[in-house]
């Protein structure tokens, strides 16, 4: 057959983890190999492709059209990541090739390879002279992920991902394969001209106990324009991460992803207060706007409404009614109960001790205005922690947090918190998949810029078995709260929860630089760790999280299951030991007794704390079968049972 020369649009696909999927289960491995060649084989048909080759769990096809081969590239992803869910990703470039026998050659298939070998299952990859086609099909939605140097490729290749709400969309600037490291600069994703970081204000009052004032001050105003669909808000808890630092603006914005960003201070002198905040471009430090308030305490809503349009004006945003109805809404006409409120949100970000303090305080503030919706959303959010992190029994106060949750949502039906909370409660404590579901799609839907909806949705589609998905959620909370370990830490539960243990370390590693005290990411490095086979790595890791968390009892079930998997029973029978003891003075989960007890091969005793656990509405019970420590709950046909109770969709 003779050699000819064309332009073509190179597409390459890879299942991931195809060889460790063959060797746990070789007839899955089987079905997923099948389903990948025949929606590749009819996808090709429809969108006029040709399959050049089959190598093992991936394929090399071209396209005479870049436009057909991204349509085909998208509606297959699309299929792929629907049920059965088969991971794959994929690489696309266009380039000049060598036909020669039925095999094609080039430096296109070269690079099309290498821009799949970056890819992450669930997305797709294209290189920039692909996204230089699509500019005359807006449909086509496309995002950066940097800039990188391939090995053998002269050139830098900026890579962009697919952007459909099916997709996954990896993090820029993240992407591993087969590139050369120090030859690759980074660059920075394009920041929006509409958005905002709010730091938290400066005290100047006399008085350090005023501090919680200035702080609820700047959230109230950032939430307020979290509502704004125009306009990008970096979270809460990123932007206070800045606080008493000496960083530039440029900085601020740079981490946080944002062009302007809004500062000021406080000063509270008896019944007198002085608010000075300015609006500035992170960029060069210019100021857009800047204004003083002398006022009294009793106008301090006037003074958060006026500063939050004043954002809106600036940054040129069109606001609907309903969103300016949402910024100049009071949340209460009672200043007292409204300072009261806002000391139990400075607590209540505290966590550990904070968390009762901050409760006492948000009953304080219901008791003082029955109708003041954030009092009764902060009294739910912290039942539900309590609950969640089993400080207390959940049957006794996750009915408390869904009565505050319901009545801070008749009160205030715009207000985002509640609603998410309630969709959590509903997955972990009533195991009701379904309205779960419709609970978090409403939240987010009111306010997308809410990072807890979407690592907790993260979880439950976790749960669920729903891999991209989880991945795309968890990725989303990231992208408002780039700053915060929770955000990570989700990102690394999905990973866990899927066996992909190189990604999960490296998320819980982020995790740790932004909180060096979380229990949840040296948690969750340790079963990374284990994964990969550094057992003394993954060992220090729990210690770790158990000697921080002054020895929780989420970190001591893990560290039970991981001296049982090292064939050290009797360490982890000293866990059980402290546990039952503990138990008799405090609130110890049944699934912790249970998990415990199962590594110590106390079997009927395991058995016996599992029956506990549903009883209790155990919080971790959602996740059984999916984190390493819980897998036994799959695996061991005496507690299969358990999990059929739970009604899990699917």
């Amino acid at each position: 057959m003779p050699q000819s020369r064309q332009l073509a649009a190179i597409m390459f696909t890879d299942i991931e983890g195809y060889t460790a999927i063959m060797q746990q289960n070789e007839q899955e491995a089987i079905k997923l190999k099948d389903r990948h060649r025949l929606v590749l084989e009819d996808q090709h048909r429809k969108f006029n492709g040709n399959i050049i080759q089959y190598y093992g769990d991936g394929t090399l096809s071209i396209f005479n059209s870049v436009i057909e081969g991204v349509q085909c590239a998208l509606a297959m992803q699309q299929l792929f990541c629907k049920s059965p869910v088969v991971p794959v990703r994929m690489g696309l470039h266009i380039g000049d090739i060598i036909i020669n026998d039925g095999h094609v050659f080039g430096d296109g298939v070269n690079l099309a390879s290498r821009i799949e070998s970056l890819g992450m299952a669930g997305s797709v990859l294209i290189s920039d002279k692909v996204n230089g086609e699509l500019h005359n099909h807006p449909a086509i939605k496309t995002l950066s992920m940097g800039v990188y140097q391939f090995k053998n490729i002269e050139r830098l290749v900026e890579v962009f991902a697919l952007d459909d709400e099916g997709l996954v969309k990896p993090i820029a600037n993240s992407l591993k394969g087969k590139t050369e490291e120090k030859k690759a600069p980074r660059i920075r994703p394009s920041i929006s001209r509409k958005s905002v970081a709010v730091l938290p204000f400066i005290n100047m009052s006399n008085d350090p106990e005023q501090e919680y004032f200035s702080d609820g001050m700047a959230e109230e105003i950032l939430n307020s324009l979290s509502h704004l669909n125009d306009l990008k808000v970096a979270g809460r808890t990123s932007s206070f991460q800045f606080k008493g630092k000496n960083i530039s603006l440029r900085e601020v914005g740079r981490k946080l992803g944002v062009s302007t960003v809004l500062e000021g201070s406080v000063r509270r002198q008896n019944n007198r207060l002085r608010v000075t905040v300015q609006l500035v471009n992170a960029e060069d430090g210019f100021h857009l706007w800047s204004e003083k308030y002398d006022r009294e305490t009793d106008d301090i809503f006037a003074i958060q409404d006026e500063v939050a349009l004043s954002v809106t004006e600036k940054l040129k945003i069109s606001l609907l009614e309903t969103e300016k109805a949402i910024i100049t809404k009071n949340p209460t006409e009672n200043k007292e109960a409204y300072d009261l409120y806002l000391k139990g949100r400075f607590y209540w970000n505290r966590r550990g001790p904070g968390l009762k303090k901050g409760l006492e305080y948000f009953l304080m503030a219901a008791g003082m205005d029955p109708d003041f919706s954030l009092a009764h959303a902060g009294i739910a959010d912290t039942y539900a922690l309590f609950a969640f992190y089993s400080f207390l029994p959940p049957h006794h106060v996750v009915p408390k947090a869904k009565q505050a949750a319901e009545r801070a949502i008749t009160l205030n039906p715009a207000r985002v918190e509640p609603y998410a909370l309630l969709a959590f409660l509903t997955t972990f404590y009533d195991w009701d998949w379904t309205e779960a579901k419709k609970q978090f799609e409403k939240a987010i839907a009111i306010n997308p810029a809410y990072a807890p909806a979407h690592y907790w949705y993260s979880n439950y589609l976790s749960w669920v078995g729903d891999y991209f998905h989880s991945v795309e959620e968890a990725f989303k909370a990231i992208e408002i709260e780039p700053l915060v370990s929770q955000s990570h830490n989700a990102l690394s539960a999905v990973y866990l929860c899927f066996g992909k243990f190189e990604e999960a370390r490296k998320s819980s590693q982020t995790a740790i630089e932004l909180d060096a005290n979380s229990l949840l990411s040296y948690s969750g490095l340790c079963m990374a760790l284990y994964g990969f086979g550094e057992y003394e790595e993954a060992m220090d890791a729990i210690k770790l999280a158990v000697d921080i968390s002054a020895r929780h009892q989420y970190p001591l079930l893990v560290s039970s299951w991981l001296y049982a998997m090292l064939d050290n029973i009797p360490e982890a029978q000293k866990i059980l030991d402290e546990l039952i003891l503990r138990s008799k003075t405090e609130f110890i989960s049944g699934l912790s007794l249970s998990v415990a007890a199962y590594y110590s091969k106390k079997y009927d005793q395991a058995f016996e704390f599992l029956e506990q656990a549903f009883e209790e509405r155990a919080s971790l019970l959602p996740s059984a079968g999916r984190y390493p420590f819980l897998s036994f709950l799959k695996t061991d046909p005496r507690f299969q049972p358990f999990i059929k109770r739970m009604n899990f969709p699917g």
